[in-house]
């Protein structure tokens, strides 16, 4: 039923790789601190996501930071972040010089991050995830918000698309490609979801999904969320076409 999701016009791909976490991830507190000492450093400090912090169509922000002193991307003519321009910032990863240097993981100078083609794709909205889950739990990401490896993002973000990985039929189908681990984990790698085969929708069908998923969202009571997520199911099981008997077994 309809293409995989490899063949649409949408992009999957890893989040941040730093090489060194303990230097470039950092809480609000030193955040704070750098910014103080150098306000300018707020210019690279973004916030991130872990994959325990993304949930099912949210996330818990843990209040930390990436230093973003990316590589800069040739193709876009985004220019490598100069370390000397961020004294502060400088300073902080002074300490960590030793682990920085000697990573595989890092771009044209010890003080930066790996070449990442994508990087300008974590400055638009996301659907992203964690690597290991119970469960389907895809959330949206505002521009600017970026995630950690190995949790993935998808580009551009549609709330259509959200609510069917979201849904029982899809997570039923992706986790049929691969293996659960014990305690019933299991690893939603992107060459997983992309095989998932997404229906053709008519515009009537995605602002259905678009209009449930912004219900969704916006509501705090959990019983109207459950409510919600049913509709989902139910509509999606409709696009694709599964029988009773198909739907008596995703519900059990």
């Amino acid at each position: 039923m309809g293409l995989p999701l490899k063949e649409w016009d949408f992009q999957i791909n890893y989040g941040i790789k730093t090489g060194f976490n303990d230097a470039f991830i950092i809480n609000g507190e030193k955040r704070r601190e750098l910014i103080n000492i150098d306000p300018k450093s707020e210019e690279i400090i973004r916030p991130i996501l872990r994959g325990r912090d993304i949930k099912r169509y949210g996330y818990d922000f843990a209040d930390l930071w990436l230093i973003n002193s990316h590589n800069g991307v040739k193709e876009t003519g985004v220019k490598r972040i100069n370390i000397d321009d961020y004294p502060a910032i400088k300073q902080h990863l002074d300490l960590f010089y030793s682990d920085l240097e000697k990573r595989a993981d890092k771009g044209d100078t010890p003080y930066n991050l790996r070449n990442c083609a994508y990087m300008e794709d974590f400055n638009k909205q996301k659907i992203v995830w964690g690597n290991l889950n119970l469960g389907a739990a895809y959330s949206l990401a505002e521009p600017g918000m970026f995630i950690n490896a190995p949790c993935s993002l998808i580009t551009p973000s549609e709330k259509y698309l959200l609510a069917i990985l979201n849904s029982k039929a899809a997570d039923y189908y992706i986790r049929s490609l691969g293996v659960t681990r014990n305690g019933g984990y299991f690893e939603y790698k992107p060459m997983f979801i992309e095989k998932l085969p997404i229906p053709v929708l008519s515009e009537q069908n995605k602002k259905t999904l678009n209009d449930l998923v912004a219900k969704l969202t916006l509501t705090n009571s959990i019983s109207q969320k459950k409510k919600y997520e049913e509709e989902i199911d139910n509509y999606v099981f409709d696009l694709y076409a599964l029988s009773k008997e198909d739907i008596e077994l995703l519900n059990t």
